[in-house]
């Protein structure tokens, strides 16, 4: 919206400087994180009022457990969302890529938000039925899809699939069916994976953070003709601007981290989980990198790849007594490290590196063509 501003640059010159990309990601990292600073003491101490406690999980008994979170508020990711999207729309132009973006994550937002509520104000430990999660978020992707391949801006290179360490398309002209599955997997899949990775104070938050910043790098190459040229990447004219979108959840992530940090004041919960996954798993597909992201996203994929090979193992030992045994002592993968005696501080703090390293090697690729 402000970006406008810079076609009066000739009544005032220093408006010329709203035409540059990169300005408007700082000031939009930098809107995003002053308001989740602002906002966030007011919002934790109403959630509070309201008791939107996180429930308790018998589960987690024997693991180091020195502060209570049963008390601890959730849905803080409506303090994420808020942040993020204001800013975007504070500081991105307004084109097709954008809107796709800003829609799937507030849809995602709204999504995660009943879930939650029932969670903690109607005491429904499963919250929505799965099948009614698997409704909207198709119903989501459904939209952002038709939406994509209607607009002509979008129309072309939204059929195209790219993947690492090739400097040509391996599909052009997809069909619109094959793209929707791939979108759909990716929209769902990394939603639960940041969901299931919400086990601990910060771990989350701090990884979205390390990913938020590669796709905004990529985001900016992609959106850029020479760039994309020289590092024989696609060229996707108008994605620069989502570069303004990760810098507001970059921003926006570092102000709730200063809540979220251990000992947490507020957890996300799944209104901030399933909308940063599917925000991001989104973006991943509009700048042509899907595939790359399950390098960034290291940590996420690991979380969920740890749930589904406990899962298996656990049917596939199942004894004639119903009892099976279990590959990790428990999981998501965080959990079976406080289970080997690692303080919770420790996890997250070795998981960030290891997102930094994903973050660092989903980089490269980049160059490796």
């Amino acid at each position: 919206m402000l970006s406008y501003l810079a076609n009066f640059d000739e009544y005032f010159g220093p408006l010329r400087v709203l035409q540059y990309l990169t300005l408007r990601t700082v000031m939009a990292a930098g809107t995003a994180m002053v308001i989740s600073f602002l906002l966030g003491p007011p919002l934790i101490q109403h959630l509070r009022r309201l008791k939107f406690g996180e429930s308790y999980d018998p589960r987690t008994v024997g693991l180091e457990q020195k502060f209570d979170k049963r008390n601890t508020p959730t849905m803080g990711g409506l303090l994420i969302s808020g942040s993020v999207i204001f800013s975007s729309l504070l500081w991105a132009i307004p084109n097709v890529w954008v809107t796709v973006a800003l829609f799937v994550y507030a849809a995602l937002t709204g999504v995660g938000f009943r879930d939650d509520y029932l969670k903690v104000i109607h005491k429904n430990k499963a919250g929505i039925s799965s099948r009614e999660k698997l409704f909207w978020q198709t119903l989501i992707t459904g939209i952002a899809l038709t939406v994509l391949v209607w607009h002509p801006q979008s129309a072309v290179k939204i059929r195209e699939l790219w993947v690492p360490f090739l400097k040509n398309p391996v599909l052009t002209g997809m069909p619109v069916a094959v793209l929707f599955v791939l979108m759909f997997l990716w929209v769902v899949g990394f939603s639960n994976a940041i969901n299931l990775t919400d086990g601990l104070d910060g771990l989350a938050t701090g990884c979205t953070i390390t990913v938020a910043l590669v796709y905004g790098i990529m985001a900016y190459a992609a959106g850029h003709m020479i760039i994309a040229k020289y590092l024989l990447i696609s060229s996707v004219p108008g994605t620069g601007e989502l570069t303004v979108v990760c810098g507001s959840l970059i921003g926006a992530c570092i102000g709730f981290l200063w809540y979220n940090s251990h000992p947490a004041e507020v957890f996300m919960g799944d209104t901030g989980s399933l909308a940063l996954g599917g925000l991001i798993g989104m973006i991943a597909f509009m700048v042509h990198q899907p595939i790359t992201l399950a390098i960034v996203g290291g940590v996420f994929v690991a979380e969920a790849l740890s749930v589904i090979i406990q899962v298996s193992y656990f049917k596939a030992t199942k004894g004639p007594d119903g009892v099976g045994k279990r590959f990790f002592r428990m999981a998501p993968i965080h959990h079976h490290f406080q289970k080997l005696g690692w303080p919770e501080t420790k996890v997250v703090a070795r998981f960030w590196i290891l997102s930094l390293i994903c973050a660092l090697a989903g980089l490269a690729t980049l160059k490796l063509r």
